[in-house]
This record gives C-alpha cells, structure tokens and sequence, in this order.
C-alpha cells in the first residue's frame, strides 16, 4: 500500500495481443477508470491510449512496458512526477504534410492542456518499420535503424527532457487485419510499436511511448465497431501518447513507490507468460486473471501450473469488489 493508506495494483494488457479488453483503441479505460475508485494503478501505455483521447487520470501511474518489468524485478522504483518536459522524436521518413499535422497536432495538446511540450527532434536517417501478424494473431515486426531514434532520443534528453515521445513511420496497416475496424482480431502495429518504445526504455531509463505515423490521414468515415473507434476519428494517435508521458513517473533507485508497495497484479485471463506475473509469484502477490478478457496468447495458469497463485475472476467488476473488501 502508498503510506498505509491506498491500494496499489498494477494492470497490464500487452499490446499487440488481441485481448478482447484493451485490444483495440482505449477500448479498457473505462474499465481502469472505475477501478481507480477502489485503488491507485499502474498501467502500461496500453490500457490508457486511445488516440486523440487518453483515460488516464491522476491515480494511474502510466509505465512503459519494459520499465514496468524493471519495476517488478525490483530494478527500479517510480518517482510520482507532474508536468514533466516531453521531448518528441520523429522519423525522417515521415513526410512534411504528415509531419505538418503532428506538429499542428502537440501545439494543440499544448495550448488546451498545457503539456510543456520542449522541443522535437528529427532523426537523421530513416527508421525503416516493419511489421507483421504470425500465424496466431501475435503482432510482431523489426527496426533496420533503431540506432537513429536513440540519437535523436539522447539529444532530448541532453537538453533536459523528462519524456520521450516516438512517432515513426508506418506503412497502412489496413489490408493486414480488416477485422480491426469491426473490433475482432489484432491491432497489426501495437508489437513494434512496443519494441521501440523498450529499446529507448532500455537505454536511457526515462519514460517512453510510441505512436505511429500514416501516410494517409483523412478521417474515416464509414461506421467502425466503438471499441476501435477512437482510432478512426483522428488524423494522429499523439494526443494520449503526450497526455500519458507528460504526468508519468520518474525512474530512481532510492524512495519512490517500489514492487514491495504493490498490494495485487490484475492480466488478462491467458496472458500470463509475462515478467510482472512471474516476478508477483516470487513475492507472494496475488495475481487477479480476469476471465472476460481473452487474448491470441493463450497462456494461462493451468498451462504454466501456476493455478495455485492466479485468483479467477469473470469480470473486471467483481475483480474490483474484491479487491475493495481485502485488506492487503
């Protein structure tokens, strides 16, 4: 618990997984938004994104995927911080229309929300994304030049950036999953996207998230499922990546919150294959599967012979019922 007062859990949905809750577009905030009133979360990126809206609030602490792992080794403790410096990082492969609408784009996150948004940074050669949906649904891909974003990242963090922002450029995605837009299946970028966001995490130990740049970006205007939706009405998906980075927690060794604070883990159901889950049963903490969210991983507890350690729970509301009785 923080000062033997709140609850504290941590959430994670992986990206890129199809999990039926926080698979799509922001499509788990409200789930985690509700949950907030029983206890404080720290999520991954994920489970708050939703293009040009974000769900986080005030008691989530927003953790890039690979920084949480450090978190849950014990590596790392978070430091709650608030407006903190964002630096943006974009390809040089994105064109200058594009590039012209993402710069509109934080000007606009600046002016209504007041993010100090410090200065952007352009690589000096092009990323070169790629990426691909394995034969289960897994969004995977790879980096030609992962190198370039680190420079550019470093030059931020020189001049006093406390956040990363990446934006680089993607092909259209549309033909790879046509599902997406129906709410089935599995966002066909969310894998790299992650494995961008956790080299940068790696090498500069500061808060990170991606978010990636199309070509195309007219607003779509044909009826989409509501769980995909917030991606479709909005030219860039910059907006929740800056709103999440500008209020997420600093990276220290000594005080802060650490893993000894962290009162419960809540996955999804078949997702449980991960570094939080098996570093949670090391320090005997309870590990909540929520049943109604079911991924392409298919990974669960009676598969690792974990059952003993994962309380089943159908939903994320009787998961959060429980957790309100449970003194921790």
């Amino acid at each position: 618990m923080i000062n033997d007062k709140e609850k504290l859990g941590i959430c994670i949905i992986p990206t890129g997984i199809g999990a039926a809750i926080g698979g799509y577009a922001g499509d788990a905030g409200c789930y985690v938004r509700n949950f907030t009133k029983t206890a404080k979360l720290i999520v991954n990126p994920n489970v708050v994104n939703a293009g040009g809206f974000s769900a986080i609030n005030d008691k989530m602490f927003y953790v890039e995927g690979y920084s949480l792992d450090s978190f849950c080794k014990g590596e790392i403790n978070l430091l709650p911080s608030s407006d903190n410096k964002v630096g943006i990082v974009f390809d040089k492969a994105i064109p200058k229309d594009v590039l012209n609408v993402h710069i509109n784009t934080f000007n606009a996150v600046k002016t209504v929300y007041g993010v100090d948004i410090m200065r952007y940074e352009i690589t000096e050669e092009e990323v070169g994304v790629e990426f691909s949906l394995d034969e289960n649904g897994i969004s995977a891909g790879s980096v030609k030049n992962m190198q370039t974003v680190l420079e550019s990242s470093k030059k931020l963090l020189a001049q006093g950036a406390d956040a990363i922002a990446i934006v680089c450029m993607f092909d259209d995605p549309e033909n790879m999953n046509e599902d997406y837009a129906s709410g089935e299946g599995t966002d066909p970028v969310g894998g790299i996207e992650a494995i961008i966001s956790h080299y940068i995490s790696k090498n500069l130990k500061i808060p990170t998230a991606h978010s990636p740049a199309f070509e195309d970006y007219t607003i779509y205007s044909d009826l989409v499922n509501p769980k995909s939706a917030s991606e479709y009405i909005t030219p860039t998906f910059l907006p929740c990546v800056l709103l999440g980075l500008s209020n997420a927690p600093k990276f220290t060794t000594n005080g802060g919150i650490s893993i000894n604070d962290v009162d419960f883990l809540i996955t999804p159901y078949d997702a449980l294959g991960c570094i939080p889950v098996f570093e949670a049963i090391k320090r005997n903490i309870p590990i909540y599967a929520i049943k109604e969210n079911i991924t392409a991983i298919d990974i669960t507890a009676e598969k690792l012979n974990i059952s003993d350690k994962v309380k089943t729970f159908e939903t994320f509301e009787a998961c959060q019922k429980f957790v309100e009785k449970t003194n921790y």
